[in-house]
């Protein structure tokens, strides 16, 4: 079929799209089997071919996640299932001659909620601006795709792990086996993410079977250190057996093979439930880590990815990485999952020397209040391992840093300033909505407004060309060349560097 039709055939069978705002759009495209019944825990699946001509004019189901209870926004099941694996794809109406870039994007929201549809209208201006082919799409979540049940594997029913990230390259396939179809090349693809999105990207970049499927990488606010040794995830696997029982209402299990057995039977909200306690406890039980994440498990991720990055075992692609100003302001309420109270941060100084934690908590002076805390959980889960990332790459591959520093004046004064998340409204031009203007009211908006048109050039100068913006120099390890986004863009050099220095020293891993 001509590739600037509506009808498009993909693996699977054809297709059926929308054109909207003067863009063509399909949504809810399956790139892989249920993960439902007997592939639960199982690597994703082929596709299972369709009859006629499928509707792609609607999202598909999200990941199965608990988003009332665990973070504010949308909650329950309600539209979310273990049929989730499906990809969204946003083109130019006009057609080109040559194939276009392609930007796919790994949506965050610590491994437990969260989908391709959070964003009303992802990737649009992208699309327009910049004449890119933009994708989107999901993944398993929570115990469903970060938890190591492997363990408990059995020839009768097998268990694997790391299939969130599974998912993740074989979207990633299905992309460069039918992206040709929608005027994008599979050549030339950019894979970037924000927060678990990022730590996904981070990831990925050190999987052998994902080696040629992105050329280029953008991690936002990665937690790049949140992979752990099989040790320690197989343990926290049998803890949430342990609670998966509690909410199922049976007894612990006494054998693998009784565990495997609760795990495949338990119902979709039981295992969220589960998930739910999982996400609660875990930031106490063990201060600055978070159980849902990927596990190095020495075949499919064969290091931790710090690592890999620091010995030239990565993907040797242009990386553009960084954080903003105050990432852990967010983390309040029931988004409080870092190391944001003083047992937990008391927890995470225990584990190096005396000297080392008192010189690493001078670099915090306000640590004893609420906004002291909020930047030392931030700097340790994405700021800090983020530089690890940048030094270790930039050895072997051009890196780009930047800080993102500008936020109304409206979130300066509740106090969270230029936090986790805030540049996805930049990066996806967010701030003409009635959110954006709400927030921008009191001032900031303008501003706020012509960066975010300055980050998206950048982005897509990346995406077309490995290239940014002339007055953006890379980042070695010599100079630590950082943009500082802000209602004027400058470079630092080594930003905060004594706080790194006190970090570099620390050095507290899991």
């Amino acid at each position: 079929m001509r590739r600037d039709s509506l009808t498009i055939d993909v693996t699977g069978g054809p297709i059926q799209g929308v054109m909207r705002r003067g863009l063509r759009m399909w949504r809810g495209i399956p790139y892989a089997a249920s993960t439902g019944g007997d592939n639960r825990f199982r690597p994703p699946q082929p596709v299972q071919p369709w009859d006629g001509v499928r509707d792609a004019a609607a999202f598909g189901p999200i990941a199965a996640q608990d988003r009332g209870s665990l973070f504010p926004g949308p909650g329950g099941l309600g539209g979310s299932s273990e049929d989730c694996l499906s990809v969204n794809v946003i083109a130019p109406a006009s057609v080109s001659q040559r194939p276009r870039p392609v930007m796919v994007f790994i949506h965050g929201g610590a491994y437990a909620v969260g989908s391709s549809r959070d964003m009303p209208q992802q990737g649009e201006s992208l699309v327009r601006d910049g004449g890119v082919v933009f994708v989107n799409l999901n993944y398993r979540l929570g115990a469903f795709g970060f938890l190591d049940f492997s363990r408990y594997s059995t020839p009768e029913r097998p268990i694997d792990n790391n299939l969130g990230l599974r998912d993740l390259v074989a979207g990633l396939e299905w992309i460069r086996d039918n992206i040709g179809a929608f005027g994008g090349d599979p050549d030339n693809v950019t894979l970037f993410g924000e927060s678990a999105g990022a730590n996904a990207v981070t990831t990925l970049m050190c999987v052998p079977a994902a080696r040629g499927l992105f050329v280029r990488a953008i991690a936002e606010s990665a937690p790049a250190e949140a992979v752990y040794d099989a040790e320690v995830t197989a343990q926290w696997g049998a803890d949430f057996v342990e609670r998966l029982a509690d909410v199922v209402g049976s007894a612990h299990p006494g054998s693998p093979a009784d565990a495997a057995q609760l795990l495949t039977t338990a119902t979709t909200a039981q295992l969220v439930r589960a998930t739910t306690r999982t996400m609660r406890e875990t930031p106490d039980r063990v201060p600055g880590t978070i159980a849902l994440c990927p596990t190095i498990d020495g075949d499919f991720l064969p290091e931790r990815p710090i690592h890999a990055f620091a010995n030239g075992h990565a993907h040797p692609i242009p990386l553009i990485i960084g954080t903003n100003d105050r990432e852990g302001s967010l983390f309040r309420g029931r988004l409080d999952i870092l190391a944001t109270t003083p047992a937990r941060i008391q927890g995470i100084l225990v584990r190096t020397r005396r000297h080392l934690a008192r010189a690493l908590a001078a670099q915090y002076p306000h640590l004893p209040t609420r906004r002291g805390r909020a930047d030392f959980a931030g700097d340790y889960a994405f700021w800090y391992p983020s530089v690890v990332v940048a030094d270790g790459h930039s050895r072997y591959a051009p890196v780009h840093a930047y800080r993102f520093d500008i936020a109304p004046r409206a979130l300066q004064l509740l106090g969270l300033d230029a936090t986790h998340g805030i540049e996805l409204f930049a990066v996806f031009d967010r701030a003409r909505t009635p959110f954006g203007r709400l927030v921008g009211a009191l001032g900031g908006y303008a501003d706020f407004e012509r960066t975010g048109r300055r980050l998206r050039a950048n982005w897509l100068r990346f995406a077309r060309e490995s290239t940014v913006d002339s007055g953006w120099p890379a980042y070695t390890e010599e100079h630590r060349n950082t943009l500082i986004i802000d209602a004027e863009d400058r470079v630092e050099q080594d930003p905060r560097a004594a706080r790194r220095i006190a970090w570099q020293e620390f050095v507290p891993h899991i």
